[in-house]
């Protein structure tokens, strides 16, 4: 093993020190982001079942809705079961929406920590020597 240059051997040992702390942390980093990603995918999954929970529920109200619309007069009644078909259906499709885009995350968890960390190993990976 060759001396190290004069002046830059223990600055070369602190960079390198460093970089494996931080080889160490990034590694700590990329398994919590793993743990994250199947707890969103556990989330989720409860999400959907809440979901089919609430279809139910909410068949239930339509069908307490269509009771309504039995008891209106009949010329009344195509108007005010579509209204209510329409606004159903809408409100669905709306939160269906919120809740994709809540639950999207590009990139995975953390991204801006992630990053950061890979910046900070550039900069204290030693250069090779020209």
């Amino acid at each position: 093993m060759p001396p190290p240059e004069p002046g830059r051997g223990l600055l070369h040992s602190l960079q390198r020190l460093l970089a494996t702390l931080l080889d160490i942390v990034q590694v700590r980093l990329d398994l919590a982001v793993n743990e994250f990603e199947q707890e969103k995918l556990r989330i989720f999954d409860a999400l959907v079942r809440a979901g089919v929970a609430l279809l139910f529920i909410a068949l239930g109200l339509m069908l307490g809705a269509a009771m309504l619309v039995a008891l209106t007069p009949a010329a009344w009644r195509p108007l005010v079961l579509g209204l209510l078909t329409l606004g159903c259906l809408g409100v669905g499709a709306y939160m269906i929406n919120q809740a994709r885009l809540r639950l999207a995350s590009p990139g995975g968890a953390l991204p801006a920590t992630r990053a950061e960390l890979a910046r900070d190993q550039a900069g204290l990976d030693p250069t090779p020597p020209a």
